[in-house]
């Protein structure tokens, strides 16, 4: 099928067609933060022990996940700029590919399930935490596929601009999680009251029904552009050069989780109760605010796919400074709350008098108000080059500024200098400042125009 440029193609957005594409996403992943706060909050009703088997049950889910899970986030990438040149066969073909990583990550998880309780056992939970955990990622890793399958159509609708499909779908399964939530949990409409089990079956059976709903909806041709059915052979070159960038992505993802997973049980959790329990629901607040910075980002990445498929690079920079100005100024208004109202803002984790949580939560969140500047140099300047194919440059950059720089500074300042959550917290704001400064540097060295992700298609 012969292509060329999409002349319906937008290069150049106006800042209401890149909120017309971002406010989507913004649902889509707040919808997912709605499902996990829901599960610990239905679950702490039955115990400190089923709190912190289903919350740290839920963090290990992810960690399992998100290596895959970033690398499927390519696919828009793909899916982007071969809209942008017309070939809508070849961004199908790439929604296959992504499928494919989630056929594999079903697999290994599925592997991994008998060998949740010895892992368990090495690690320093109490019995009765490791006992329960290990019943939940038993039926949450079931769905591993499916989480990763529902990423990759995700990423491969938003890519030809259609974020409202996939919005539908992560609703449907916030939705159906929550009522699921109080059937399984406490037994209700004759279920039996599987508890802690209860919450991993919910996420496991929403997050299955919306993929499987999605994959329908993929194969029927719905929400897809006329011409984008046609059935080609795959490549195994393309997948090849999926996973060439698509790894580097999902190291990029797993690597600042790590960090970020360390920084807690590490460093903070060294500084004592309150100040842990202060500086966890600041983190809390952040990934509440972070939603729609995330969306604009992640919504200014499909505009820069799309240019770059059309051929029209030049138009790039401009997409990447609108970009930038929205979620700055969306980051900024958000910062100056931070800054005048931190009380009112903790107020829902106060438990009692709370005056020693409220005193280090004050600290940390005024002090968080100036990363949220650089997390949005940072987000919209690592979307672009993702979206340009640059992903192996974003992963080395962030896993050395992570792990050379931010994370042994962090500890040798409060484990052996005996700092407190100010010096962690202004850490974090120097891991931003240096990893927003070195992805503006190589944006602007203008490497990423020399790749060229999909292959020269005949006019």
């Amino acid at each position: 099928m012969p292509v060329g440029v999409n002349e319906g193609v937008v290069t150049r957005p106006s800042l209401g067609e890149l909120l017309g594409l971002a406010w989507p996403i913004v649902v889509q992943r707040s919808a997912q933060v709605v499902i996990g706060t829901t599960d610990a909050l239905l679950v702490a009703r039955l115990g400190e022990a089923a709190l912190g088997a289903a919350s740290a049950g839920g963090h290990n889910a992810f960690a399992l996940f998100i290596l895959p899970m970033g690398t499927v986030f390519i696919v828009s990438s793909f899916s982007a700029q071969l809209f942008g040149k017309g070939d809508l066969p070849g961004a199908r073909r790439y929604a296959l590919y992504g499928l494919g990583v989630a056929v594999l990550a079903q697999i290994l998880c599925v592997a991994a399930i008998p060998l949740v309780p010895t892992v368990l056992g090495k690690m320093s939970y109490p019995p009765e935490v490791a006992s329960l955990m290990a019943e939940y990622l038993g039926l949450r890793l079931l769905s591993g596929g499916a989480a990763v399958g529902l990423e990759a159509l995700g990423n491969y609708y938003a890519g030809l601009k259609n974020v409202k499909l996939p919005m539908m779908a992560q609703l449907f399964a916030m939705v159906l999680n929550v009522v699921l939530d109080v059937v399984l949990i406490f037994g209700k409409l004759g279920a039996p009251a599987m508890g802690v089990r209860g919450a991993a079956a919910a996420s496991s059976i929403a997050t299955t029904l919306a993929f499987l709903g999605l994959l329908g909806c993929f194969f029927k041709g719905v929400g897809i552009p006329e011409g984008g059915t046609v059935k080609t052979k795959l490549r195994m070159r393309e997948m090849l050069s999926l996973l060439r960038y698509g790894l580097p992505s999902g190291l990029n993802w797993f690597i600042e989780f790590a960090a970020f997973i360390g920084f807690i049980n590490l460093v903070v959790a060294s500084l004592g109760k309150s100040e842990l329990a202060a500086m966890l629901a600041v983190f809390q607040i952040n990934s509440v605010s972070f939603m729609p910075a995330f969306g604009l980002t992640s919504a200014g990445a499909i505009f820069v796919g799309q240019a770059i498929g059309a051929g029209r690079k030049e138009d790039v920079a401009r997409t990447v400074r609108l970009t930038l100005g929205t979620t700055a100024a969306w980051q900024g208004a958000v910062g100056l709350l931070y800054l005048l109202i931190p009380s009112l803002l903790l107020a829902p984790f106060v438990e009692g008098d709370g005056a020693a949580f409220l005193a280090a939560g004050m600290v940390v969140l005024r002090l968080s108000a100036t990363w949220q500047l650089f997390d949005a140099v940072v987000n919209t300047f690592a979307e672009a080059l993702r979206a340009a194919g640059d992903t192996a440059f974003c992963s080395i950059a962030r896993g050395l500024v992570a792990w050379v720089f931010f994370f042994p500074g962090a500890w040798v300042t409060v484990r052996h200098f005996g700092g407190r959550e100010t010096s962690a917290t202004l850490w974090l704001v120097a891991y931003m400042a240096v990893l927003a400064l070195v992805l503006w540097w190589r944006f602007r060295t203008g490497k990423w125009k020399a790749l060229e992700m999909t292959e020269p298609q005949p006019i």
